[in-house]
This record gives structure tokens, sequence and C-alpha cells, in this order.
């Protein structure tokens, strides 16, 4: 395999190149060096395999300490105390990689509790989907506080809650205590302990998927907004497109993209759908099978809450998809009526050569 690096927009020459090599195979420094070293060759080019090669750090052990790394730096920006930073240094980089989908101050928090309680990644792990999940909420539920820890209890809360075997009510309960922060908190999960009525759970509606397999008659043309991430200002923007009959002729405005999709009747019934792209792992719930692109289609004109239904939404300039439990503070700007998934071609190559037959 060459050892030329690919093109790229980062400048590091060779002999600098080399010396990063060197220290790596050598495992000069701790993590955080490693994980900024092999940063600086992946962005001047160098592929995960000839590092590796040259390193000895395989490929997932280069993201993990890349991410990690970043993570730790947000942490140095944050202003996190000597004590943390060294604790992190530890090394820790499997606990820093699963605090990554947080922001800057909640990771500084969360690694905080992670250092208080001497988690390990599958107990990172839970504190980060547990904030993440928190920070959805429109607003605190009533006795839990900001705080990481009171985001755990607070899902042990909702899990115990919904248990009816004691044994598994009584660890959900033991594990919230063991993580509530707030005293209000702590009361909350207590209250447990004689209150035994079982919440039903109520799970998220399934996803409205179809897959094009057959061509549609009358399919409706419909805009793309593009593909995530977009801001609120992108959906607003979106002019709508209106068809003429008898054979739907549409007008499309210069620089917008529109999609040809199926004459289904949720799509017919929409009264102003735009579509979004987005990798099908993106969505509330990610897809079984393969990474791939699918296409989600809104109507704007559907901005009412139900509980059945998925919604768009904004965040922090970002659009999201949600489905939300209860009626949120949250302005709702679409609702979502299908995912599109691609037209699967089990053969592509017969749909490009012509039929042959044997005599």
């Amino acid at each position: 395999m060459t050892e030329k690096p690919q093109e790229s927009s980062s400048e590091l020459s060779r002999d600098a190149a080399e010396e990063l090599f060197r220290s790596l195979l050598h495992k000069e420094g701790n993590w955080v060096e490693w994980g900024l070293a092999c940063q600086k060759l992946q962005k001047a080019g160098y592929s995960s395999e000839i590092i590796f090669e040259k390193t000895g750090f395989q490929s997932v052990q280069q993201n993990t300490i890349v991410v990690a790394a970043a993570v730790y730096q947000s942490l140095v920006t944050a202003g996190a105390s000597e004590e943390l930073l060294k604790y992190c240094e530890g090394p820790r980089s499997d606990i820093l990689y699963e605090l990554r989908i947080l922001n800057r101050e909640e990771r500084l928090a969360a690694a905080l509790l992670a250092q208080s309680k001497k988690l390990d990644a599958d107990g990172a792990k839970e504190i980060a989907r547990a904030v993440k999940e928190f920070s959805k909420l429109s607003q605190l539920p009533s006795g839990f506080s900001a705080h990481p820890g009171d985001a755990v209890a607070y899902q042990c809360w909702k899990r115990a809650r919904q248990k009816k075997d004691l044994h598994d009510r009584s660890r959900s309960i033991a594990r919230g205590l063991k993580f509530a922060h707030s005293q209000t908190a702590r009361e909350k999960i207590e209250q447990l302990l004689s209150d035994f009525t079982v919440i039903p759970t109520r799970t998220a509606p399934l996803i409205p998927i179809h897959r094009l397999e057959l061509e549609e008659e009358l399919p409706r043309i419909i805009p793309v907004a593009g593909s995530l991430p977009l801001t609120g200002k992108d959906l607003e923007i979106l002019p709508s497109l209106e068809a003429e009959e008898p054979f739907r002729a549409i007008e499309v405005p210069r620089n917008i993209i529109a999609v040809p999709v199926p004459g289904w009747q949720v799509i017919l019934q929409a009264k102003d759908p735009v579509g979004i792209f987005c990798q099908s792992d993106k969505l509330p719930k990610p897809l079984p099978g393969k990474t791939e692109t699918v296409l989600v289609v809104v109507d704007r004109q559907q901005c009412e809450w139900n509980v059945n239904s998925y919604f768009l939404v904004e965040q922090e300039e970002n659009l999201q998809f949600q489905w939300f439990e209860e009626a949120p503070n949250s302005e709702l700007l679409a609702q979502v009526i299908l995912v599109l998934r691609p037209k699967k071609i089990l053969d592509e190559n017969a749909i490009v050569q012509p039929w042959q037959m044997d005599d």
C-alpha cells in the first residue's frame, strides 16, 4: 500500500508526519497526544490503513482516541479542573468517547459525575443517553434538577414505575438513589418504595415507512429543502409547488431541487409537502440494516401535535425529527407523513444490458 497521503487541505511536511508516526509507534506521551497525532495525520491525507501499518493503531482505536481527544479538548475549554483532566488521562478514552453526543457544558458535568461515581464506559454511556433525553424535554420533570445525576435518576424513576416485577423495580430504585443529586429527586424515588402503582409504558408509534418498488401513476413532485443538517430558515424559504392537471405539470423555480414521489394516498392528501434527505440512522428510530439515504416527507400545513405522529422541530438552529409523548412547548414546524427508502434493485446490470436468451 502506498504511503503517499491523499489530497488534503491540511499541510504537514513529510518529516513532521514521520515524526508523528515514530511517536505513535513507540506510544510516546498519553492517549490524548495519540489522538491529536492521529487526527493531524488523517487531516493531512493519510488513511487509517496507512496509520495502522506504520503505528499499530487499528482503525477502531484511531477513531476512539481521535473523538475522545476532541472531547478532552472541549473539557479544557470548558474550564475543567486539573484533577478532572488527570482523571480523564487515566487512561479513560473509552469514557470520554461516550460523552461525544453532549455539548461542552454537558460533557463537563457528565465527566465530573463519571469521576465521582467511578463509572466504566457503560456507565458513561448511560449518563450521556440520559442527559441527551433530558435535554429534549420541554421542561424539567417535577422534583428533578438539570444535574446529570438527576437525569439518570429520572430514567431510573420512569423505568421503576413501569416494572411489575418487584425485583426489577427494586433494582431500578436502587440505581436511581445511587445517582440522584438533589434531595427532591431522592424523595421522588423513595416514594416508589411505598407506591406500587404500575404506569403502562407508552411506546413511540411505528414510523410510516415505504420502499419504492414499483412505478406509480401520477407521482407528486415535491420540493426538497436539502440534506440534514438544516435550519428552520432553510425550511421556511422553500416554495410550494403547484401541479396543473391533467398531467400534473409543475413549473420548478431555478435553484430548487425536486423529487417525484409515487401518488400514494398519504402523499396526495398532503397540503404542503416538503422533502428532506437524511441518513437512516439519524431517524428517531434508526432503521434496521445498513445505513442509507432516505427521503423524509413532511407536511408544513400539519403542525398540530398528536401522540401517533413524528414532527419536525428546530433545536439549537438545527432541524430534528422527534416524537413527543406529550404536547411540547416548542414550535412544531411540520408533521412527518412518510419516510421513503430508495428503490432496491437486486441486479443493477440487468437494467442497463439487453436480455440474452439461449437458442
